[in-house]
């Protein structure tokens, strides 16, 4: 399984109590997600993606924004002059799901 596989899943919601990724599982999805994104003390994904300008950055942003709205999975996004900084995490487990590596992968596939 690769990156293009994880992004043609669909983001699954999670019930509150869910359990949050640990262990071999976080760190095989890590490695299965690669391109720069970080799990961050096991509770969180994040990526820096950088761009000529505000306008390409922007236009980013709303791409990946239209992507998460369509998967009904939000992540935190801040943006900045040549800048789009992503977080992902599943609020309901406070921690990490394979829909928040979904989520990324899809980010990564509209990156192209």
């Amino acid at each position: 399984m690769g990156i293009q596989d994880l992004s043609k899943e669909k983001c699954e919601p999670c019930e509150k109590g869910g359990k949050a990724l640990a262990g071999k599982e976080l760190t095989d999805l890590e490695r299965e997600l690669g391109r720069d994104w970080k799990v961050v003390n096991g509770h969180h994904l994040e990526k820096l993606y950088k761009f000529k300008n505000f306008v390409e950055a922007l236009a980013f942003t709303n791409e990946i924004g239209a992507i998460a709205e369509e998967q009904g999975h939000h992540p935190d996004i801040y943006l900045t002059w040549g800048k789009v900084r992503v977080e992902i995490f599943t609020h309901t487990v406070n921690g990490l799901t394979k829909s928040d590596f979904i989520l990324a992968a899809k980010f990564e596939e509209a990156g192209k």
